[in-house]
C-alpha cells in the first residue's frame, strides 16, 4: 500500500552515501548497539529503534543532524505552510476560553515553527495564555527552537514559553499538541505466518557486519493476545508472511498525560489509518517507512541514527487508549477536514496579496489539504477531560464512527 505523506517521494534502491564525518557517527551508534547485542544476542525492534532514534548524542532525534526541510529528510506541515498552526491555533483557543488557567503543551516542537505561528496567532486573536510548554528531550531541539522562537516573536511572547525535558509534576489545565509524535515512537515488528506469529528482533551478522531481522516466537503475553486477534482477523496468509507493527508506548503515554491533566483537549495528528485499515489483509508488508535525504525506503539497519524510522498510526487504538485512561474521544477527521473547520477557508483569501503570494499560497493548500498529497494520509484525533465542547476542528465531517 503506498505512504501518502508529506514524506511521499521516489524510492530510489540506491541511497545517497553519508558524509565522512556523519559515518563515524553512525559507527559509534552501531557499537553502543552492538555491546548490547553481545550481552542478550538480540534485542526487540522497539529496543533497537530506541537506540537508533534517541541514544543522547548520536541517536536521530538526538544529534545535531538537520532533520526538516531541504537539507533534512522530510517536511512537516507547520514548514509548509503557517496556516496550518493558524488554524490549530484557533482549535486551541477555542478550548483555551474554557480553561482556569489557559496552558498549552506541545510534543514534539521540531524546530519551533508551529510554536511560533500559534503563539502570534493567539496574539492577534486576544486570546490570553498562561504559559506555552514544550516537552523536549533532545539539547539539539532545544537550542534550535529557542533560536526560532527568539527570532520570531516579541519579547512578552517569547517569556512565556518553558522548556520541559519530562512532563509537568502538578496537574494544569491545558491543551496539549502532538504533531507527528506517536509515528515516531518506538514499535513492534510482527511477522504472521501460517497458524503462528513472531516477534521481530534484530541480531548483527558477523559476516555481513550488518544489523539484521531475527524473527522468534512471543512471549509476552499481551503480545500474544494481539497477535492472536490479528490472526483471527486477517484470516489464511500465504508462505510469503504477512508483516506489520504495533506500538505499545501510546497507552501507557495517554496515561501519563491523563494523569497530568486537570482539564483539558489533547490533539494528535498523525499519518494512519483506523485499525480495519491498518490491518487490512492485503497489506502484507506493514507500514514501516524510514527517510533518509528526501527518500523513503524500508531498511531500518541503514547507518543506524541517521536516518527516521516510523510507521502509520492505528488510531482505534489511540481512541481505545485514550478512553481506556480517563478521556473522551471528542473528534476523529483528516487533516482536511479538520483544516476546513478550524478557518483555513477565511485565511487563505487575503485579497491584498499579491498574485505571487496567492498562488504559493495555493500550492501551500493543496499540499495540506489535497487527497493524495496531506489531506487524507493524515489524521486528526481529539481526546478531552472535564471539557464538554463541540469542537470547531470536527464540525466539517466528523468520523468518530469509522473507528
Amino acid at each position: 500500500m503506498p505512504q501518502n505523506s508529506h514524506r511521499k517521494i521516489n524510492t530510489h534502491k540506491e541511497l545517497p552515501e553519508p558524509s565522512e564525518e556523519t559515518r563515524l557517527n553512525s559507527q559509534k551508534l552501531s557499537k553502543q548497539i552492538r555491546t548490547a547485542l553481545s550481552r542478550h544476542k538480540s534485542m526487540t525492534f522497539a529496543q533497537y529503534m530506541q537506540k537508533a532514534l534517541y541514544t543522547p548524542g548520536l541517536g536521530y532525534y538526538s544529534s545535531g543532524l538537520p532533520k526538516i526541510g531541504i537539507q533534512g529528510d522530510f517536511i512537516t506541515a507547520p514548514e509548509v505552510s503557517p496556516i496550518f498552526s493558524r488554524c490549530l491555533a484557533r482549535q486551541a483557543a477555542q478550548a483555551l476560553q474554557e480553561l482556569n488557567t489557559p496552558n498549552i503543551v506541545e510534543f514534539g516542537a521540531g524546530q519551533g515553527v508551529m510554536a511560533k505561528d500559534i503563539l502570534l496567532e493567539l496574539q492577534s486573536m486576544g486570546q490570553l495564555l498562561e504559559r506555552y510548554y514544550i516537552v523536549e528531550i533532545s539539547a539539539d531541539l532545544q537550542a534550535r527552537q529557542k533560536e526560532t522562537l527568539q527570532a520570531g516573536l516579541p519579547a512578552e511572547l517569547f517569556n512565556k514559553v518553558v522548556w520541559l525535558s519530562q512532563l509537568p509534576t502538578t496537574p494544569i489545565s491545558a491543551v496539549i499538541l502532538a504533531n507527528e509524535v506517536l509515528d515516531a515512537m518506538p514499535f513492534e515488528r510482527l511477522r504472521i505466518e501460517p497458524h503462528h506469529a513472531l516477534r521481530g528482533y534484530v541480531r548483527y551478522n558477523d559476516n555481513t557486519e550488518k544489523f539484521e531481522w531475527d524473527y522468534q516466537p512471543i512471549t509476552d503475553v499481551h503480545l500474544q493476545k494481539f497477535a492472536n486477534r490479528l490472526i483471527h482477523h486477517i484470516g489464511e496468509v500465504s508462505d510469503l508472511g504477512y508483516e506489520t507493527e504495533v506500538n505499545l508506548h501510546i497507552r501507557p503515554w495517554l496515561e501519563s498525560l491523563n494523569s497530568i491533566l486537570s482539564q483539558g483537549v489533547v490533539i494528535l495528528i498523525d499519518y494512519g489509518y483506523t485499525r480495519e485499515e491498518y490491518y487490512h489483509p492485503a497489506r502484507v508488508m506493514g507500514t514501516l517507512r524510514c527517510h533518509y535525504q528526501h527518500r523513503a525506503h524500508s531498511n531500518p539497519f541503514f547507518y543506524p541514527g541517521l536516518q527516521d524510522i516510523t510507521s502509520h498510526v492505528d488510531f482505534t487504538a489511540v481512541a481505545e487508549a485514550g478512553f481506556d485512561s480517563g478521556f473522551k474521544v471528542a473528534g476523529y477527521t483528516t487533516q482536511a477536514n479538520f483544516l476546513m473547520g478550524s478557518g483555513l477557508l477565511e485565511m487563505s483569501a487575503d485579497v491584498n496579496s499579491s498574485l505571487t503570494e496567492q498562488i504559493k499560497t495555493a500550492q501551500q493548500l493543496k499540499t495540506l489539504t489535497l487527497p493524495d498529497e496531506m489531506g487524507e494520509s493524515f489524521k486528526v484525533i481529539a481526546l478531552t477531560k472535564h471539557l464538554d465542547l463541540s469542537l470547531i476542528g470536527f464540525s466539517v465531517r466528523d468520523l468518530r464512527h469509522q473507528l
